[in-house]
């Protein structure tokens, strides 16, 4: 089963620039319930659509330069990319039917 991938700016580079396929990110930390309560969907999609998408999770508090770079103010923000260029951002607990649809553009 495939679970979210751990980002960092250590592995950012190889897990999303130079992804061969979209990856959807989550900025996240373990104080935000909102961001507690999406970990399980996240979970379920990144299973469901393993091969066509890489989910992945940032934690705010240990990556504080990645969070400044996508200017995440308020979280769960959950960013869309295919390589370096975002297609889309959402913030904020919108459950699994909004985010299932960002996927869908991602990988239409």
């Amino acid at each position: 089963m495939t679970h979210p991938t751990e980002i960092t700016s250590a592995n950012f580079d190889s897990e999303v620039a130079e992804s061969d396929i979209p990856v959807l990110i989550d900025l996240w930390a373990p104080t935000c319930g909102p961001c507690r309560a999406l970990a399980p969907i996240l979970e379920k999609l990144a299973a469901e659509y393993d091969g066509k998408v890489k989910i992945g999770k940032i934690n705010v508090h240990e990556e504080r330069e990645l969070g400044q770079a996508f200017n995440a103010q308020s979280i769960p923000m959950i960013i869309s990319m295919k390589g370096r260029d975002v297609q889309e951002v959402t913030v904020g607990f919108r459950g699994e039917g909004p985010i299932r649809e960002m996927i869908e553009k991602l990988i239409a």
